[in-house]
């Protein structure tokens, strides 16, 4: 069990991307609205209540969303847009917060421990989040516990633009009726393992002996069952925003192999983008940087719209290459620079990409995040 106790609270935009647009067009307001690629190979970014009672929900194919919800508002979606208003948000949260952490473009968790002694945990977040709703114009929810797991699911619960906190003494009957849905970390094949096992919600999950999750799921059944009884020690991780990712090769013997060069850009693209991913952030700058033999260095960028997908990048990276290689001189560096850092998580990136490049990425990631960052690569890199 936990040794201190905490307090913790859990800050979402609800419908961050519909509310943005709504901002700026006010006519969209009570609508159903859906944000993202405008043909049918795009993927849903976001959606308003509105057009979730039609079925629609992110992630979904285009081309499905349009045939449940016709007669929504279809709208592109604009990342830097969205970007600067969680911005605004986050220098808010900054300037009150003794302790917080983003965790996506409309996610924060903030550590308000020990501030019922001044002031009241409670009331110190209702007023936190009326300033934001004053100063920004958007709606937003918080669940307020004793960890991060409890404040997550709490605010699942407040939305839409609510507030709930639950006190430490009613944790465990607070999560028993819900579905395990809830848990953060139970994704759709751990779903079906827990329901084959008869376990549909929470209360249950509590009562199963901790032995037999780890049986049959390893140490990830020790943590959902600790999850499940209010227990989460994860800590609030103080944010620090980076600006640019980049990496740079100094060739051994200096070099006209453009080939070579090219080949060895793509896998630094296939390294940064994976981390990129890794981190839940986008690239809307793309740069590279050659020096050659008597040290004369140029750097050539290019604005793009934001994603992280190693084909996208790669692509521009040899355009510009080609643009700065025209002295044919014999090259000493070569190096990428991806800059205009946003926090996005893969669904909500590219709002042209087809979801089965989506899914694609997301199981080349997963495999080398559980096997290594060499398990698979791009046979240009071999």
């Amino acid at each position: 069990m936990q040794n201190f106790d905490r307090t913790i609270a859990h800050l979402d935009l609800d419908t961050f991307f519909v509310s943005v647009e709504r901002l700026v067009n006010s006519s969209l307001a009570g609508k159903p609205v859906i944000i993202g690629g405008m043909s049918d190979r795009g993927v849903v970014a976001s959606c308003s209540y509105e057009a979730r009672k039609y079925g629609v929900h992110s992630a979904m194919p285009m081309k499905t969303a349009r045939y449940l919800c016709n007669d929504a508002v279809f709208i592109r979606g604009d990342m830097e847009l969205y970007s600067k208003y969680s911005n605004l948000v986050t220098s808010i949260i900054h300037e009150k917060a003794p302790l917080y952490e983003k965790t996506s473009i409309d996610e924060h968790y903030l550590d308000i421990s020990g501030m019922d002694r001044f002031f009241g945990c409670h009331r110190w977040m209702h007023e936190l989040r009326h300033t934001i709703i004053k100063e920004t114009g958007l709606p937003i929810s918080f669940g307020l516990s004793i960890n991060k797991t409890v404040s997550k699911i709490a605010t699942g619960e407040a939305k839409p633009n609510g507030e709930l906190y639950v006190e430490k003494p009613r944790v465990r009957s607070f999560l028993a009726p819900l579905s395990i849905r809830k848990i953060p970390m139970i994704g759709e094949k751990t779903f079906c393992t827990l329901c084959s096992m008869g376990i549909a919600n929470i209360a249950t999950l509590q009562q199963m002996p901790v032995g037999l999750m780890e049986n049959v799921m390893g140490k990830n059944g020790i943590e959902i069952w600790r999850r499940a009884n209010g227990i989460d020690n994860t800590p609030v991780q103080p944010f620090w925003e980076q600006k640019s990712l980049s990496a740079e090769h100094t060739f051994e013997q200096d070099t006209t192999d453009v080939a070579a060069i090219k080949n060895m850009l793509a896998g630094m693209v296939e390294k940064l983008c994976y981390e990129l991913r890794s981190q839940q952030k986008l690239t809307a700058c793309v740069a590279v940087k050659i020096r050659y033999s008597n040290f004369d260095t140029h750097t050539k960028q290019k604005r793009i719209p934001y994603t992280s997908f190693d084909h996208i990048i790669n692509d521009l990276v040899k355009e510009l290459f080609e643009q700065l290689y025209t002295r044919r001189m014999l090259i000493r560096l070569a190096g990428i620079r991806l800059s205009h850092l946003v926090q996005g998580t893969q669904q909500l990136n590219l709002f042209e990409s087809t979801p089965g490049m989506t899914g694609l990425y997301g199981v080349v990631d997963r495999m080398k995040k559980k096997f290594g960052r060499k398990v698979l690569t791009k046979a240009i890199n071999l």
